[in-house]
């Protein structure tokens, strides 16, 4: 496995998968049940591009509890403003900053005596949603939500890791966002945690065209770091041996000014500080937290001069 200097730029619990697949699997049985149409979904960019970036994390959905709280301390914590979705869910809110669209945020109640945890749900690029189905199902993954088309969106499903993570893929008929630095706000980075890093490394590797690349560490655990097109794509971070309760997941970052005003930030607005700021091995400063509904998102702070492209 390579070892690259690496300059950087651009979770879900096993509780949450019922939750998730219940979003993201919202197709045919509740259109007909409400005779209303699919969410009208807005184009993942605009105006349309040819850019095409297959293995990159280009959108995120939270699903939550509290949709009305979720706005409160997201729309408090980025500045994200809200719009409503017509179409066959009444409680779907798009995230919006500086006029684009930068997140869904879905409410879906709790079932009285099923588990449930708020979380938020990686959407990874992919060419041909039922080619990467094929794939995923070839090597120990799992189809947690069939392929599903919106008409301006694009066609997407979720699946599950060989350790059981969830993720998403999306085929945009809009092209991808480009591969440039995140303004404060955006979704920045993207990690996995696994209890083996480099089994999961092949995996997505397969699914995804990946390269791998093994980081160094002084903590004693394995990190294995994903790109392609010489851009650096997720860092898989291996589970601590006693971390029993943690189950694999992925866990996005969005792009801050400061961590620490950030942190300071949540927890004014209800949220919980998980880890709090600390130095990030690429130069950044990274922290993770969670919202009210206990949704886990991270934070990192990272300078305009840094980018993401892989130096091999």
């Amino acid at each position: 496995m390579k070892r690259p200097r690496i300059r950087l730029g651009q979770g879900l619990s096993k509780l949450a998968v019922v939750c998730l697949v219940g979003f993201a699997a919202m197709g045919s049985a509740g259109a007909a049940a409400t005779e209303l149409p699919p969410l009208a979904l807005p184009p993942l960019v605009q105006p349309a591009s040819a850019e095409s970036h297959p293995g990159k994390v280009i959108w995120c959905d939270l699903v939550t509890s509290d949709l009305a709280s979720a706005k409160r301390f997201y729309g408090g914590l980025f500045g994200w403003s809200f719009l409503e979705v017509p179409g066959e869910e009444k409680d779907f809110s798009l995230a919006v900053l500086n006029g684009q669209p930068v997140a869904g945020l879905i409410q879906r109640p709790a079932k009285l005596g099923t588990p449930q945890q708020p979380s938020w749900l990686s959407f990874i690029s992919v060419p041909d949603v039922s080619e990467a189905q094929r794939i995923v199902l070839a090597h120990g993954g799992k189809l947690l939500a069939a392929p599903r088309t919106y008409a301006r969106r694009g066609r997407q499903a979720v699946f599950a890791d060989p350790h059981g993570a969830a993720f998403a893929v999306l085929q945009s008929t809009s092209g991808d966002p480009k591969d440039e630095l995140a303004d404060p706000g955006e979704w920045i980075w993207s990690s996995l945690a696994t209890p083996d890093p480099d089994k999961d490394a092949a995996f997505y590797q397969v699914v995804f065209g990946y390269e791998a690349f093994a980081l160094p560490s002084d903590d004693g655990l394995e990190h294995v770091l994903l790109a392609n097109d010489d851009f650096a794509r997720v860092v898989l971070n291996e589970l601590p041996a006693g971390a029993s309760k943690l189950h694999p997941h992925w866990l996005n970052f969005v792009r801050v000014i400061s961590a620490s005003d950030a942190v300071a930030k949540v927890a004014a607005l209800g949220g919980q500080v998980l880890i709090p700021p600390r130095p990030d091995r690429h130069g950044g400063m990274i922290a993770v937290v969670a919202d009210p509904a206990g949704a886990a998102f991270g934070l990192l702070e990272w300078p305009d001069a840094n980018r993401k492209e892989v130096t091999k």
